[in-house]
């Protein structure tokens, strides 16, 4: 069987946020037959449909080719005021457009949110989960993924908590029969 790919979405833009280093980790524990990569944000424009043209700008059509490329899509964010990062929702717009051509359209996909607090970032994670629908986008139901007090999991860029390490693969595992199961 061929090796699904999947886009990696990290929500932080900071090269060295404890978002990115769980979406390390999680690559790192990935099963195999799970291809992930991250589709950096930082450098994708606001979107702005005046900029819409035909072929689409040249980050846009970069971003969007990404995530058609991909198998499915898993997103990690960190909390910021209740929601997701604007880099994300940034993100989201761009790849949603135009309307009817969204590159997100089917791609099975998994959340996984980080906070230094204790909820793991439980309002990112259901706000994005309120966005994924009208994308059209199976998300995963079970098991949910939220990362409280991820410092302390951490030294440096290396995972030292086993607990967080085992629930990793599990849910890692889980999203790779996933994506099996409803990748087009």
């Amino acid at each position: 069987m061929a090796s699904k790919k999947i886009a990696v979405l990290v929500g932080s833009l900071r090269k060295d946020s404890y978002t990115r280093r769980v979406a390390h980790s999680l690559i790192e524990l990935a099963p195999a037959g799970l291809e992930l990569s991250i589709v950096e944000l930082r450098d994708l424009p606001l979107y702005n449909e005046d900029d819409e043209t035909d072929p689409a700008p040249g980050a846009y059509a970069a971003f969007r080719e990404a995530i058609r490329q991909a198998d499915g899509i898993l997103f990690c964010t960190p909390e910021y005021n209740r929601s997701v990062p604007g880099a994300l929702k940034n993100a989201i717009d761009v790849g949603s457009r135009p309307y009817g051509k969204a590159a997100f359209a089917d791609k099975p996909c998994a959340i996984v949110s980080v906070s230094p607090g204790a909820l793991g970032g439980f309002g990112a994670n259901h706000h994005l989960r309120q966005m994924l629908p009208f994308l059209n986008m199976p998300t995963m139901p079970a098991p949910e993924a939220y990362v409280g007090s991820v410092a302390t999991k951490y030294d440096g860029a290396k995972l030292t908590d086993e607990s967080s390490r085992a629930f990793f693969q599990k849910f890692m595992a889980a999203f790779g029969a996933w994506v099996d199961q409803h990748a087009a």
